[in-house]
């Protein structure tokens, strides 16, 4: 199976993964062939895999152990979650190997993490923040580095992590191997490629920034005010599949959440507010199916790998809108089909606007008519019947769905017009004990 080991591929058989992506076809060669590598895929295509079985297949082809706080190959994550569920999917697939893995990101004990650096690690899996924090404290050594990932690169760039890596670069060995994989293509990603690559080959199997053609999107215009009591409408839809709901603000989330709870749903909510275990408690309970509904802000749009997710609502409309395309990907993940609802309220047709643009099309419209110039500052005010204040009103009101389809290496048509039921509150309540 491309060439790897055959306890990686055992190891994959018995996840139950047998065919490879297209980014995996394309990337997995020209790795195992000690090639720098950029590529670009979307969300949920199985970028983990694409770089994570050669750099396990070149670290068992070598011998003797990692000196002393030391790592031979690193991966560079923007966030927590997301470094986490490469860890996840890393020790998944070395299962059974003498391969080392280590984690390190920050909200949580530094101390330990020295410790666990002391013997040396083959892989170190970290955030860009928590890594110079272990440098400077002289934890870990990257001098004897010979493989370097730069995942979703694109977000590296977007929170401000470049004066991190040309710190983190340097300490790496010269002659090295670098990949660098992202979802989508801004302009600062050349300076990018051409500082840390050497000669790559560009492996591109969609167009930067377009979302999986699986995803079934929809858009409802509607009023700020009005919207929390659409998406209990529209959730209640589907009370017994998993929902990701994105707000822009942490603020804005834990408000929502409380609505949410408060209207008997089993929800929880991840942003930056909240303390990495409450974080992880969070995604666990999730993944678990003992909380269907989970409210996030952008810092889980790339670390959260659930298949069952089968709904991702945009309550606010992200800022930027690459972000968009990152929500949206965790649902329709390894192959499955997903529906993508977004909300647009009076103050946010300017970013409706810039998604659109990158999209290359319109979102189509489920419910309500479009803001007029007149009515696109107004910032959360009431009212809007007639125009998608309610599922039904303005352009009627469908409800959310669509047929599933349904792995590779890794982890939209309008209903009827209709008014949904209100929710059955005996299920998925929130145990008040």
């Amino acid at each position: 199976m491309l060439g790897l080991p055959p306890r990686l591929s055992a190891n994959l058989q018995k996840l139950g993964i047998t065919d490879p992506t297209p980014i995996q076809t394309q990337a997995i060669p020209h790795a195992m062939n000690g090639r720098d590598v950029m590529g670009l895929a979307q969300t949920g295509t199985g970028k983990t895999a694409a770089f994570g079985l050669p750099l396990l297949t070149a670290i068992m082809r070598m011998e003797g152990r990692p000196e002393a706080k030391t790592a031979r190959g690193l991966i560079l994550a923007p966030t927590r979650e997301l470094a986490k569920q490469i860890l996840d999917n890393l020790r998944a697939y070395a299962d059974g190997t003498a391969v080392r893995i280590a984690l390190v990101v920050g909200g949580v004990s530094i101390n330990a993490q020295i410790q666990k650096l002391q013997r040396g690690t083959d892989l170190l899996v970290a955030t860009p923040g928590r890594l110079i924090d272990l440098i400077d404290r002289r934890a870990v050594r990257l001098d004897q580095t010979e493989f370097l990932v730069l995942d979703e690169a694109d977000q590296m760039l977007d929170l401000g992590f470049i004066h991190a890596l040309r710190r983190i670069a340097p300490l790496l060995r010269a002659e090295r191997q670098t990949m660098l994989f992202s979802a989508t293509m801004p302009k600062q990603m050349s300076e990018l490629s051409s500082a840390y690559l050497t000669n790559p080959v560009r492996v591109e199997t969609a167009p930067p920034g377009k979302p999986i053609e699986k995803i079934e999107q929809s858009l409802h215009f509607v009023a700020q005010a009005q919207k929390t009591g659409m998406l209990i409408e529209h959730l209640d839809l589907h009370r017994e599949e998993a929902a990701l709901v994105f707000s822009r603000t942490k603020h804005g989330a834990e408000k929502l959440l409380k609505s949410l709870n408060n209207a008997g749903y089993a929800a929880a909510s991840v942003h930056g507010n909240k303390s990495q275990g409450q974080r992880d408690r969070a995604l666990s309970s999730f993944k678990s199916g003992d909380v269907m509904v989970l409210v996030a802000t952008d810092v889980a749009a790339r670390g959260i790998d659930i298949p069952s997710v089968r709904y991702v609502y945009n309550y606010d409309l992200p800022n930027v809108p690459d972000n968009y395309v990152h929500r949206i990907g965790r649902t329709a993940r390894a192959g499955r089909e997903g529906t993508a609802i977004a909300y647009c309220a009076p103050a946010e047709m300017s970013e409706l606007r810039d998604i659109q643009k990158l999209l290359g099309k319109e979102i189509p419209v489920a419910s309500g008519a479009s803001w007029a110039p007149s009515e696109d500052t107004s910032r959360g005010k009431s009212g809007g019947r007639g125009r998608g204040g309610r599922p039904g009103g303005g352009g009627g009101g469908g409800k959310p769905g669509g047929a599933r389809r349904g792995q590779g290496f890794g982890g939209g048509a309008q209903g009827k017009p209709a008014k949904a039921r209100r929710p059955n509150r005996s299920r998925n309540r929130v145990n008040a004990a």
